[in-house]
């Protein structure tokens, strides 16, 4: 889960072997105990100094400074003394996860650098421990979205490498134990940070093996199969296919850049109730909150409507948030008119026009596999890493629809159009100005797929969408909607076919 946060810290009682911490929202007090045998990992030679990259940099500027958040539910109990070996002899071994940020200053020119330190593995590990008497079922999700939530208003401890990992022996709706893992964004992006924490598990079948990733075979090329009389039209059709698209690419991307300049010099998005103001950005606590629903559904509209996942949960997300702006909108003109006076609670008091857009990020690179991660970790091997993500700006349609499959359709002709631009290459060199172009953004959407569920989760800012479960509430009742109208549409083309 990626969000952004600045320094503030949150009121902390440091004890001798005790750290107590008061939740503000909860009346539970945690205590945290560094009862667990220290593990030390020591530098075992001097390793030359690596300066941070464009992208960590930007991640490190005050307006940006970004953190990753990650939740992870296990189905056991979990044996805090085990994870801290594991750590040991993989996360820990990658050289951002034990070096950490020093600023030097040279001619009068500060510059960032990793360094490489040793590491004490009980500093990055917090067991925090929870009174359950009264958290149960529901209660323990609320208390597990608060305690991430605080997270949010603390910051790493730059004097070491700028990771932690908190293991939480309380049982959710989801998982029976729970393990939170935070880091700054500048370790990596999420892509590479993903396979990491795969590169550090191991089967429960075979503790020295690897997980096994479920490899799609692609089809062989239709090319293969053409005949020698047909080859030279095959050629000449290949050659204008070729020569069309690097037309619309060079086109595309003079759009989308001239687009991209009148953003950031005067075209702004349409005030909504959903929209932040940068200008008054400070250090504040964000709510994170999330849904899971079944990637089958998902799968099910793909297939049909003969699209990607990822066309699906753009046209969703759209057709979400134009339900919960006109819930939002009608809230406002009750409100106006008075509870006296009658009220049509299905009117849609929307504008007709709305500029709402959205970053999102574009991973620039093939991933790199869970076994070169490995060999980085025990071997000491080189692979890639670090941040190479860009960005694309979408614009939302917002609006009710008669048809709610509209919102599908201009989901993907909008990233059928990205996906032929530059866009997000060119946002990857000017990353720190795209930065200041959109400032900080009161709500950021996060997706994640695993085991046939798709999990959604938000970051917001509380004093802008107050009641963030709503808008997950529409984002779901926006997917039943639109299945329901797919598989009618099925049916009705075979009733068509069949009669």
């Amino acid at each position: 889960m990626e969000i952004k946060v600045e320094p503030k810290a949150m009121e902390i009682k440091v004890e001798a072997k005790t750290m107590e911490i008061k939740v503000e929202e909860e009346a539970t007090i945690i205590k945290i105990h560094q009862d667990i045998p220290v593990a030390t990992v020591r530098k075992t030679k001097e390793e030359e100094e690596q300066p941070l990259s464009p992208a960590a940099r930007v991640f490190h500027a005050p307006e940006f400074n970004c953190y990753v958040i990650t939740v992870i539910g296990v189905k056991k109990k979990i044996e805090a003394d085990v994870v801290i070996e594991g750590l040991k002899q993989t996360l820990i071994r990658h050289p951002r996860f034990s070096s950490k940020m020093v600023n030097k200053t040279n001619k009068n020119k500060q510059t960032q650098r990793w360094v490489r330190t040793n590491v004490v593995v009980n500093d990055h590990v917090i067991v925090p421990d929870i009174q359950t008497q009264n958290i149960e079922n529901a209660n323990a999700d609320k208390f597990l979205e608060s305690y991430v939530s605080d997270l949010t208003v603390v910051s790493l401890d730059i004097s070491k490498p700028l990771w932690e990992l908190h293991l939480l022996d309380l049982k959710t709706s989801d998982a029976e134990n729970v393990a939170v893992l935070k880091f700054h964004h500048s370790l990596g992006d999420g892509m590479s940070l993903m396979a990491l924490v795969l590169a550090c598990m191991r089967k429960t079948s075979n503790p020295d093996e690897l997980p096994t990733l479920p490899y799609q075979n692609r089809s062989s090329s239709g090319s293969s199969r053409l005949t020698g009389g047909s080859m030279s039209g095959f050629r000449f059709l290949w050659l204008f296919t070729v020569l069309w698209s690097t037309i619309m690419l060079v086109l595309n991307t003079i759009c989308d850049a001239l687009r991209f300049i009148a953003t950031a010099i005067f075209l702004k998005d349409t005030k909504t109730p959903i929209k932040g103001d940068y200008r008054l950005s400070k250090t504040k606590r964000m709510s994170l909150v999330h849904l899971t629903v079944s990637l089958d559904d998902i799968k099910l509209i793909k297939t049909t409507m003969k699209m990607t996942v990822n066309d699906v949960v753009l046209g969703v997300t759209q057709a979400g948030l134009s339900q919960y702006l006109e819930k939002k909108y009608g809230e406002k003109k009750k409100k106006i008119v008075g509870e006296d006076q009658e009220y049509k609670s299905n009117s849609n008091e929307m504008p007709k026009r709305i500029r709402l857009r959205s970053a999102l990020l574009i991973n620039l690179r093939p991933t790199t596999g869970i076994q070169d991660l490995a060999d980085m970790m025990d071997k000491g091997s080189k692979c890639r890493w670090g941040n190479m993500i860009g960005y694309i700006v979408f614009p939302f349609s917002i609006g009710l629809r008669k048809d709610p499959l509209e919102h599908l359709g201009t989901a993907k002709r909008i990233i059928d159009r990205k996906k032929n631009s530059l866009e997000a290459a060119l946002t990857f060199i000017i990353g720190k100005f795209m930065i200041k172009a959109f400032g900080v953004k009161a709500l950021t959407m996060h997706f994640q797929s695993y085991m046939n569920k798709m999990t959604i989760s938000l970051t917001v800012d509380p004093t802008v969408i107050s009641n963030p479960h709503q808008l997950l509430d529409d984002w779901e009742e926006s997917l039943r909607t639109i299945k329901t109208a797919v598989q009618e549409r099925g049916s009705t083309y075979q009733d068509s076919r069949l009669s």
